[in-house]
């Protein structure tokens, strides 16, 4: 009984024979001695024994401890593959929201530089037609003006846009799942 309650008590606490021993200040044979029964520890010995494996000397003598199917590693263990389990879910939330961000913010950049193309071709248009127009006194001294004033207004849009388009690809590139 004391030989199995030491050895499965042992166990339960993650130790080896080695550990046990070098804590209480005796070689490993003793503790293997001990757990196949063909020694038994002085009453000194036990109590030590009982505190380094955090029980009592009467359960040490008493009734047999079972064999514990879960140690405290498999139960680290547990604990550790549940906090991974969350810690990969939260990641994957992120993930899943930066890409949606970046998604957004593309279609956004590509609308905004559709409207920038837009507005240039019919601007084209304009001064193709107001070229064209005999009609139109002063000439094009007017329009260019205003087009030029304007125009870096439009170009520093696009730049700013073909920016965020940049990021935003590079963005749902990076955030794609692997």
């Amino acid at each position: 009984m004391l030989s199995e309650n030491i050895k499965n008590l042992r166990k339960a606490k993650g130790m080896s024979q080695e550990e046990l021993a070098i804590k209480l200040n005796v070689v490993r044979q003793t503790i293997s001695k001990w757990e196949k029964g063909l020694s038994v520890p002085d009453s000194e010995m036990l109590i030590k024994i009982a505190e380094e494996l955090d029980t009592t000397v009467n359960l040490l003598l008493g009734e047999t401890v079972e064999p514990s199917n879960t140690s405290e590693m498999q139960v680290l263990a547990a604990k550790l593959e549940l906090l991974n389990e969350q810690f990969a879910k939260r990641n994957e939330n992120r993930r899943k929201i930066w890409r949606i961000i970046f998604i957004v913010l593309g279609a956004l950049a590509l609308l905004s530089i559709t409207k920038c193309l837009v507005d240039y071709i019919y601007f084209l248009n304009a001064m193709h037609d107001i070229n064209a127009s005999t009609s139109i006194i002063g000439g094009f001294d007017g329009p260019t003006e205003i087009y030029i004033t304007s125009g870096n207004l439009r170009i520093s849009q696009i730049i700013f846009t073909m920016i965020i388009a940049v990021i935003s690809g590079i963005g749902i590139y990076k955030t794609r799942r692997r």
